[in-house]
């Protein structure tokens, strides 16, 4: 039997949308199902009638705008990702009609030809307005208050999106099928062994390892991830929260699925993503000797990833410039440093 995941996602049973409390979950650093959350939804019963049923309650919510769809064909079994080399997908990008990628999902049900299908991250109010008053949860917690969330909605038939991060904090809401996330927190990124840099399925870099298979010989690391990775089975109505940067592999299990999430960061809408900082780490840092590299990291830690008080509690507070707090304006001073440093 090849190696697998054992370790199961924590469920809570009994929560409310309204009195979630959201901020607490996500400082506990830890997936978490959220069992039933959504079963009062009205897709979540359509769909349990079946596909034919949930595809024509959707497709009255097209707004008429193209969508983009992932489309492979039936050999690659629903795993989006790599040909070869890692120089080409194994899939093409779409543009095209709601509706019409919906008749293209049921008429391929129960045919073993049908292409895999995935429309991924589909803004609900652009795209489906309407749907956010039927389909979407009124969560009442304050972060969620304070940061509103971009709600997006996946639909398609048995897909896998291979295991990845996301800079946002995420719930995960199953309503027609179910789903499978594996999933593994930050620092096994190395353990994961991720794809390309710039060539990517949807934006962020993959894991190489086949978790179905896993090549412990090829991935020998991919050992250490297998004993602190998790697995969350979500029913319809069930739902997953978890933490920015974790580690999932999405598996549609059923041959129609529709899940919402919601995407939020708790940051003040003036500071930038980190993933500009890696970048032009990059560029700046990666190629320096080892002893000039350890000093950065020494730096890094102190300015950035130790208790902020610590950077500035032996100067006059006049004196903490860009260590003072972030605001709005000083967050365009400093973009305006950097970039002049940059265009040098």
């Amino acid at each position: 039997m090849p190696a697998a995941v054992t370790r199961r996602t924590r469920v809570i049973d009994g929560t409310d949308a309204t009195t979630l409390p959201v901020a607490e979950l996500i400082e506990s650093g830890r997936p978490a199902i959220l069992r039933g959350i959504a079963r009062h939804l009205p897709l979540v019963a359509v769909g349990q009638a079946g596909p034919e049923l949930a595809i024509a309650w959707l497709k009255r919510f097209d707004g008429g705008r193209p969508v983009t769809a992932f489309v492979g064909e039936p050999g690659i079994g629903g795993r989006f990702g790599y040909i070869g080399d890692c120089t080409e997908l194994n899939f093409v990008r779409e543009r095209g009609s709601l509706s019409d990628y919906l008749d293209r999902l049921l008429a391929g049900i129960g045919s073993a030809d049908a292409p895999s299908i995935y429309l991924g991250s589909t803004d609900i109010d652009q795209y489906l307005p309407g749907l956010r008053a039927e389909a979407a949860l009124p969560f009442g917690d304050r972060q969620l208050i304070d940061h509103p969330p971009l709600v997006s909605i996946w639909i398609g038939n048995r897909t896998i999106a291979s295991a990845h991060f996301d800079m946002s904090n995420n719930i995960a809401v199953t309503l027609v099928g179910r789903r499978r996330f594996t999933l593994f927190p930050p620092d096994q990124v190395a353990n994961l062994y991720p794809g390309p840099f710039d060539l990517t399925p949807a934006g962020q870099m993959v894991s190489m390892v086949d978790f179905d298979d896993p090549d412990l010989v090829r991935h020998p690391r991919f050992a250490q991830a297998l004993e602190v990775g998790e697995v969350a089975e979500l029913e319809p109505g069930d739902a997953l929260i978890y933490p920015a940067l974790w580690w999932h592999q999405v598996e549609a299990l059923d041959p129609f699925n529709a899940m919402i999430n919601y995407w939020w960061n708790a940051a003040p809408p003036f500071v930038d993503t980190p993933m500009t900082t890696l970048l032009h780490g990059l560029l700046s840092l990666r190629g320096r000797p080892d002893h000039e590299r350890a000093g950065w990291r020494a730096l890094f830690d102190h300015y950035l990833f130790a208790d902020p008080e610590q950077a500035t509690a032996h100067l006059p507070a006049a004196a903490h410039g860009s260590l003072a707090p972030l605001d709005g304006a000083e967050a365009r001073r400093l973009r305006a440093r950097i970039l002049q440093k940059i265009n040098r």
